[in-house]
């Protein structure tokens, strides 16, 4: 091992925190992103100049921030958020991973998709708009998706010349429509994308606003609490077996920690065989470590030579999920032909794959209202409801909102290969 690179293993990693924003057509998300990445010197020169000289082709007087994260053409040319954008940036306190996600409702495959790993939603609404019923579906999806923090932006405020009875109407409204939602935590910031105010430096001029500036608030908000760090699982992803003369005794199960905390000496039990045995080591790349915990992916060395295999998952003996077949969760179907009764899928949990069957749909969810249609016989494109499955082996599951991770699982069809569901397990038996 050189010199350098110990001394880099030596670095403490820098906090990551994932975000994803959330919008109406047009209330500024990408353009919000664009003044994160340019206010925080993460973009280079050229792509700015490409940015200006686009801007200026198209005759405006001002620098369209929004053309860094619409990469698509077809979003550029319509001035709309169709795919998942995806962007990084960093700041002394903290690394970002950014998940631009599309407002229209025929993108809402989209926004869940971009939602699912995040650590906090961003809901962006126009001062002039106030709430509109996207704002309100755009919420729900988070709920559903257990996003733990979420802030509404109320953007544009230096259209409504930073009025301060605007700003406290919309605060009000979504605080007591976000009452009947599993909404953690809630901060509502006053910003303006465009002109740069409350986004990384607090503004002069919203002299009534007390709070931090949006960027102080992403850096600051406290999120590594927010793991299950009680309940120990790690789903086997690979079985490593070097086929080296100086490693032929070594047996270590590669996979990310979901939950717990693991140290060497700890009892753990093995999914679905019930096997037993301590955790004789466990290892980072090439270094032996002391302890393991959400979201590291280690090798875990056992001091039995018990059987354990991909998608088998690795517990506490008196702290371990109950294998179940019978599955019943929130599903977001994704493809045009829709989800029917008694139709066979495959299924992708942790690490695991099985077959599943639709058993029956109890109902649609109608996430503008909430209302439960509890007549439907189908699952459409884009929508979202609880169904009821079978699987053909046994699933090592929580409920979702007790871990993200093991409470969810993809649905794909067999004959394409295509994802066409994404569900969030309220319950297994």
């Amino acid at each position: 091992m050189t010199a350098a690179y110990t001394e880099v293993t030596k670095a403490p990693a820098m906090d990551l925190l994932r975000f994803a924003t959330a919008g109406s057509v047009d209330d500024g998300k990408s353009t919000l992103i664009g003044r994160l990445l340019l206010d925080s010197k993460s973009i280079f020169e050229d792509q700015l100049e490409a940015v200006e000289r686009t801007s200026e082709d198209k005759g405006y007087d001002y620098t369209d921030l929004a053309l860094l994260t619409d990469g698509l053409r077809s979003e550029r040319e319509q001035g709309i958020t169709i795919d998942v954008a995806y962007r990084y940036f960093a700041t002394p306190r903290r690394k970002f991973i950014i998940a631009d996600t599309p407002g229209h409702v025929q993108y809402t495959r989209n926004m869940v998709t971009g939602a699912s790993t995040a650590d906090l939603g961003l809901v962006l609404v126009d001062a002039r708009q106030g709430l509109t019923e996207q704002s309100r579906r755009h919420a729900v999806i988070l709920s559903l998706l257990r996003v733990p923090h979420l802030v509404l932006a109320v953007n544009k405020m230096d259209l409504v010349d930073y009025d301060e009875s605007v700003y406290d109407a919309i605060r009000a409204e979504f605080s007591d429509f976000a009452t009947k939602l599993t909404v953690p935590d809630l901060t509502v910031i006053p910003i303006s994308a465009l002109k740069g105010d409350n986004v990384v430096t607090r503004s002069d001029s919203m002299p009534w606003y007390q709070g931090t500036s949006l960027l102080h608030h992403l850096e600051n908000v406290h999120v590594a609490s927010d793991r299950d760090l009680v309940d120990t699982r790690v789903p086997v992803q690979y079985v490593v077996r070097p086929k080296s003369d100086e490693f032929h005794d070594y047996r270590g199960y590669a996979g990310q920690v979901a939950g717990g905390v693991l140290k060497p000496g700890d009892d753990v039990l093995v999914l679905p065989s019930g096997m037993t045995s301590k955790i004789a080591g466990i290892d980072l790349y090439d270094t032996e470590i002391t302890e393991a915990f959400p979201p590291m992916s280690v090798t875990v060395r056992l001091e039995d030579d018990v059987d354990v295999s991909r998608g088998d998952m690795i517990c506490r003996p008196k702290n371990a999920p109950t294998p179940s077949q019978d599955i019943d969760a929130m599903v977001c179907w994704m493809t045009n032909a829709p989800m029917r009764p008694r139709q066979k899928l495959a299924i992708k949990h942790t690490t695991r794959t099985a077959r599943a069957l639709v058993k029956e749909i109890d109902y649609r969810l109608d996430i503008n209202t909430l209302h439960r249609d509890q007549e439907t016989k189908e699952l459409g494109l884009n929508e979202i409801g609880r169904v009821r499955l079978r699987t053909t082996a046994p699933l090592m599951c929580d409920p979702y909102e007790k871990n993200r991770t093991t409470g969810s699982f993809v649905l794909i069809d067999e004959a394409t290969g295509h994802t066409v569901g994404a569900g969030m397990i309220n319950a297994s038996s």
